[in-house]
């Protein structure tokens, strides 16, 4: 005699609405990515059609040290969030404040090179098409790096005074969503100023 085979009724898992702030997050990495590949066409657009110097060859040095310190920033803001979903406050403090600081780093080391440019080199905003496009690609990144060291430094003081607990953890991966963008996008603009620009 043949057993007959018995239907197990599936078990159906709740459909839950995306979270709203990963959902903005996504819509405004979508429309800057947007942005940013346009200031990047425009850089590749204007290589060697400068008509006078200085040129990339003559005066760009390549910011390794720089580089190291926003991409290491995405493994410690990881870290930090990984903590905070533990429930380990201290230790997502001090990622979170690692984050913070390389990404200064990274400010303060841009803030270092467009001074030796502009003061020893002679290449402002206004010099030639290089110094146009280069100032405006790497100038809207700055400015991304500016605006998420705004918001690190935000959560940083809230948690400083214990107002960032676990069930927070899903606001704090919005903007870790937002650092995450800053150091991918540096990748590109590294690789085509850098090294194809030079």
């Amino acid at each position: 005699m043949s057993a007959i085979p018995i239907a197990i009724p599936a078990i159906e898992t709740p459909w839950r609405l995306p979270s709203r702030g990963r959902v903005g997050m996504f819509s405004l990495i979508g429309a800057e990515s947007a942005i940013f590949t346009i200031f990047l066409v425009a850089y590749i657009f204007y290589i060697g059609k400068s008509l006078g110097g200085p040129t990339p060859q003559q005066v760009l040095h390549i910011p390794i040290f720089n580089t190291i310190c926003l991409l290491s920033s995405s493994l410690t803001i990881h870290l930090s969030l990984s903590a905070l979903r533990a429930g380990k406050n201290a230790a997502f403090g001090l990622f979170w404040f690692l984050t913070f600081a390389l990404g200064a780093v990274f400010l303060i080391g841009t803030g270092r090179e467009w001074h030796h440019l502009i003061y020893e080199e002679g290449l402002t905003i206004s010099t030639n098409l290089f110094g146009t496009t280069y100032y405006s690609l790497v100038g809207l990144h700055a400015f991304h790096v500016t605006a998420g060291l705004v918001g690190l430094s935000v959560v940083m003081v809230l948690a400083l005074a214990g107002r960032v607990k676990q069930e927070h953890a899903e606001h704090v991966d919005v903007l870790s969503l937002y650092w995450h963008f800053v150091d991918v996008v540096w990748v590109v603009v590294f690789t085509t100023v850098y090294i194809i620009g030079r």
